[in-house]
Order: structure tokens, then sequence, then C-alpha cells
């Protein structure tokens, strides 16, 4: 399954670091890449990145 522009690997591979990113205390937060992990993750089937 396809996830807009991305493999399902390059998708869960995202995923994986935006979980660490919220979820692990030894991993400084960085706002600016959250907020481009959602918008890579949200991101519609077609749409041009």
């Amino acid at each position: 399954m396809e996830h807009g522009a991305m493999s399902e690997t390059e998708y869960d591979s995202k995923l994986a670091q935006l979980d660490r990113l919220l979820n692990d205390p030894d991993v400084k937060m960085e706002p600016a890449l959250v907020w481009s992990l959602l918008d890579e993750l949200a991101a519609p089937a077609g749409r041009a990145r």
C-alpha cells in the first residue's frame, strides 16, 4: 500500500522517527522536524514533495 508519494517502507520509517521524537525521553525534541514529518505523513496521494 502506498502512502502519498512514498512507499510503505518510507512511511513506516518516518512514522517510527516521529514516534521516537515524541516518546523517547533520550531523544532531543525538535519541533520543526516533528511538523515536517507530520506534513509528509499527512500528504494526500499524488501530492508532490
